[in-house]
């Protein structure tokens, strides 16, 4: 009996051992997540704008972001009103990268999405330039026309996978 006493003492303190070596890095794990699928968004800038577009000759915005995501194996919706219509709604205040950004460009609710890629900018396929990054709080366009943001993917599940 002493020596299963023995043996559980040594496994819980083998793992708490552990468990404190692992803890510094479980957020590197996720802004390395994050700082990926940022990199990927800014690999494509240039391509040109292309409606109904989902590849590298050519995106519409939602083409984009779900081109984005899925290089990540993270699948999201097609459209920017379904992508709207999923997730968790984000205050402007606390985005983080890799959320979704929405803008109401027709006069007709959600009608352009992006990806926040931090410092108060957000990478998308606009219809003028193909894709690009611009400021969420451009006071010439994009300010204006924000609608809200959404988080599609949680980067602590995606980073736990990796």
């Amino acid at each position: 009996m002493k020596n299963i006493v023995k043996l559980h003492k040594s496994a819980i303190i083998i793992v708490m051992a552990l468990l404190l070596f692992i803890a510094p890095f479980t957020g590197q794990a996720e802004a390395s997540a994050a700082t990926d699928l940022t990199k990927t968004a800014k690999s494509l800038i240039g391509v040109k704008y292309s409606y109904g577009g989902s590849s590298t000759k050519g995106f519409d915005c939602s083409g984009y972001i779900n081109y984005v995501f899925k290089a990540h194996d993270i699948n999201v919706s097609r459209s920017s009103s379904s992508l709207y219509a999923s997730g968790e709604a984000v205050n402007k205040a606390n985005l983080e990268t890799g959320d979704l950004v929405f803008f109401n460009t027709t006069g007709k609710g959600v009608s352009h999405v992006g990806m926040y890629i931090g410092n108060g900018e957000f990478a998308h396929a606009s219809t003028s330039r193909g894709v690009r990054i611009d400021k969420l709080n451009d006071p010439y366009y994009w300010g204006s026309r924000y609608i809200g943001a959404k988080r599609v993917a949680n980067f602590d599940a995606v980073a736990s996978l990796n």
